[in-house]
């Protein structure tokens, strides 16, 4: 009689435990289905997000929009040493400028993310640009340049600051005169392209492809972010940056713009600060493809380094990561009193209605890239 009474305690155990597991699951998928961005679905999320990516929760995407899933970045293609060594030389040369007082590493420094720290560039005798230098990390993966992406090549890019100007203000046929007769770039020209006898004439071209190949060179450095997505180490994140991470995927609506290996679908959007109808409008996309819908959208930046290139937006209009959520989060309100035909934001655009914990959670989460 014991013994069977034994048995059906512990049968009865198993089942309650069996029971409270498959309750805790449903718990998990509705946490996980709603956001999950309390400290008090640590639990589900770290379950959830230390496992396959397979098997992560599916994230939140509007329809029609075209993304991936976060993945480790691809390895850069590898550049010839000298070809690149000498694009990295021209890129920090102020002689390339019109006064000699800037070079391209004037507005995209090392330490930045290859970003100024600036709301908008400093170039030509001390004048300012109209927008805030991009970061550079992993720039060998954009498919169309500059925050308008009116260039499609590096090697197209590479000359366009040195005409511009606000910029660098160079007469190029004044430039190639100063390289091949004030320099010894004509002999450093002939080792990077192995042309024969000890000097090679400084062409737009070939100058043009040393820098394009220096910034193919250009990749954030390693963070516990590509230890945990490349699976080397799946407690690299916290159960705060985990919250974050699920809060991107979900109900941030971060993957929207900002999915795949590198963190952008490298898309053009309108998201209400380019001041259009406004004294400092900006037309953006529009001013190259000619087309309305384009007014005042900008290429969506990677959010590789994100943290070292403040201030952010295309107009440095907002200085602190924490005000870019805030912003997000109140879904960028736009002021009133704006009429048609002036484009309203991208209807990616919407509140978010995220907590402080949980915005908290998604800073935490952007810090680790």
């Amino acid at each position: 009689m014991r013994s069977d009474h034994r048995r059906l305690t512990a049968a009865l155990l198993l089942t309650s435990a069996l029971l409270g597991s498959a309750a805790r699951a449903d718990d998990c998928t509705t946490l996980l289905a709603t956001g999950a961005g309390t400290a008090a679905d640590t639990s589900c999320v770290e379950r959830a997000y230390r496992g396959p990516r397979a098997q992560w929760p599916a994230p939140t995407v509007d329809a029609g929009v075209q993304w991936q899933e976060l993945a480790p970045r691809p390895a850069l293609t590898p550049q010839p040493a000298a070809l690149a060594a000498l694009g990295e030389q021209l890129f920090h040369d102020r002689r390339l400028s019109r006064k000699q007082d800037v070079s391209c590493a004037s507005c995209h420094a090392p330490h930045l993310g290859f970003s100024d720290g600036r709301r908008f560039a400093l170039g030509h005798e001390g004048s300012a640009g109209k927008r805030n230098s991009p970061g550079l990390w992993g720039v060998a993966f954009v498919p169309q340049l500059m925050w308008d992406g009116r260039a499609d090549s590096l090697e197209s890019q590479a000359l366009l600051p040195m005409v511009n100007p606000a910029e660098m203000a160079m007469d190029l046929p004044q430039l190639l005169q100063r390289l091949n007769t004030e320099t010894d770039y004509p002999r450093r020209f002939a080792t990077a392209f192995k042309g024969h006898g000890q000097t090679l004439d400084v062409t737009l071209a070939r100058l043009a492809s040393a820098l394009a190949s220096f910034q193919r060179t250009l990749e954030a450095p390693r963070t516990r972010w590509d230890d945990f997505i490349e699976g080397r180490d799946p407690t690299a994140l916290t159960g705060q940056e985990l919250r974050g991470l699920h809060l991107f995927r979900t109900k941030a609506r971060c993957m929207n713009c900002h999915s795949g290996p590198q963190l952008t679908q490298h898309g053009f959007h309108q998201i209400g600060i380019s001041f259009l109808g406004r004294a400092n409008q900006d037309l953006g996309r529009q001013a190259v493809t000619g087309r309305v819908e384009d007014a005042g959208a900008m290429r969506t930046p990677s959010l590789r380094g994100v943290s070292r290139t403040a201030p952010y937006m295309h107009q440095g209009v907002v200085p602190l990561l924490r005000g870019v959520l805030d912003l997000y989060n109140a879904g960028l309100p736009q002021p009133r009193g704006r009429e048609p035909p002036i484009p309203p934001p991208s209807p990616l655009i919407k509140p978010l209605r995220l907590t402080v914990e949980e915005v908290r959670a998604v800073e935490a989460f952007l810090r680790t890239l």
